[in-house]
């Protein structure tokens, strides 16, 4: 066969095809996106405005690899930096040189703060506008609530729920979800927006190795059978799947202390991944973020440089087989605690 189609078809063909699309509602995306919430915080993330132009090529290279989910939200950024996220995220879709096709096909999801003066619909409304606003967009391709407010304003639901509904008829968004919702409030968010003719297309949870119990599970169950998408945030455990950490060297700041908390307990764990990623010939992170991927989620790896984001993208084209699967759950599963969750995270 070599020489008969010429080097230009034959280079051709042995490019990897890329992945099928995964459907979010009415949107099409690659089966990863990339999580933004390093962008522009200084607290956790050590963000510098002097790292733009690299963030700019993250964006560049991921929307040119064929990954098109961005996430975001409001309130990303820390201080007088609050908002960054978007900000950022509205300049690179800006400033994009590559083929049109491909800017078109980028999606931004953005989460809307549940902060105790948003009470009322209308309110979501508006923080939907300042979003549009700062990404310099018309209509976002996902937009969510950040989180449920049922574990201490539970009277504010109905209002943040109302608002979901009146960005989507007022034609703000594609479609609609939310995130940190369990199983109970994801059930009842759906049919009141079922009820309403809203159709709730994406729920986003913390979804890793180190934080798949029994809620996770029963999310994902859910998921399965409403028709919902499981959106994976930190599939990374904010580091601790990347191979780069271990007890004695943590990350400085805050996540330091919750790293010396967890590691210790990770060791078989972390055995499982590297031999599994040395047979592969992938890395650490890149069988992490698979293990999302073959279990029907959409994994949003955060990126802050360009190394990170090749590495993260050398995680789509190939999959676990299911013994692998099976082997990195059992081995998840001898860990004496998983990730802590967010304390927004509802039942």
């Amino acid at each position: 066969m070599a020489g008969v189609l010429g080097p230009a078809l034959e280079s051709l063909l042995r490019m990897p095809a890329r992945p099928q699309d995964v459907k979010i509602g009415p949107l099409k995306v690659a089966p990863m996106g990339f999580g933004t919430w390093a962008w522009g915080n200084q607290l956790l993330w050590n963000y510098e405005p002097s790292m733009d132009a690299e963030l700019q090529q993250v964006f560049d290279l991921a929307v040119e690899s064929g990954v098109n989910l961005f996430d975001t939200a409001d309130s990303y950024g820390t201080g007088r930096l609050n908002g960054r996220s978007e900000l950022l995220l509205g300049e690179f879709i800006r400033d994009f040189k590559g083929a049109q096709s491909k800017k078109n096909r980028v999606a931004i999801a953005t989460k809307f703060a549940a902060y105790p003066w948003r009470l009322t619909p209308g309110q979501i409304v508006k923080a939907c506008r300042g979003s549009l606003g700062r990404l310099q967009l018309d209509q976002l391709g996902l937009g969510q609530l950040h989180w449920s407010a049922a574990n201490y304003a539970p009277f504010q639901e109905r209002a943040l729920w109302d608002g979901l509904v009146a960005v989507y008829e007022e034609g703000l968004v594609k479609a609609v979800g939310v995130s940190n919702y369990g199983p109970k409030q994801l059930v009842r968010v759906h049919n009141y927006l079922e009820k309403k003719g809203v159709p709730l297309s994406a729920v986003q949870i913390q979804f890793s190795l180190i934080s798949y119990g029994p809620d996770q599970k029963e999310v994902k169950a859910i998921c399965d059978d409403l028709g919902i998408t499981l959106i994976a945030y930190s599939p990374l455990g904010l580091g601790m799947l990347t191979g780069k950490y271990s007890p004695s060297n943590v990350p400085s700041g805050p996540r330091g202390a919750l790293f010396k908390q967890i590691l210790p307990g990770l060791e078989r764990l972390q055995s499982v991944i590297k031999s599994t990623a040395k047979k592969r010939n992938k890395t650490v992170s890149q069988v992490a973020i698979n293990w999302c991927i073959c279990k029907g989620a959409v994994p949003i790896p955060g990126v802050k440089s360009l190394s990170q984001a090749k590495d993260n993208l050398g995680a789509v084209s190939w999959r676990l087989s299911a013994q692998e699967v099976a082997a990195l759950e059992e081995a998840a599963a001898t860990a004496p605690r998983g990730m802590i969750q967010n304390i927004f995270q509802t039942k």
